[in-house]
């Protein structure tokens, strides 16, 4: 599995935007859909909050998709 290093510059990312960010969701209905489905796990666990903060060091996981680690960077 690739890796996929997605940079944020606040301290954290609500995970269904990460999602549309990332390529991953076409859209924030599109989000909410794959997080109720369980496609998308937090860390090594399915996450069904589309609203959950990711924050510096959170990897997501999207079968078919690379490895999404979040990295904070301050402007």
């Amino acid at each position: 599995m690739n890796m996929k290093e997605i940079i944020i510059n606040t301290e954290f990312i609500k995970l269904g935007a990460l999602l549309k960010l990332a390529g991953i969701a076409d859209s924030g209905v599109h989000a909410k859909i794959m997080i109720l489905n369980k496609e998308v796990k937090y860390n090594g666990e399915v996450e069904l909050q589309r609203g959950k903060k990711v924050r510096d060091g959170d990897k997501i996981e999207v079968s078919g998709f690379d490895l999404i680690v979040v990295k904070y960077e301050a402007n």
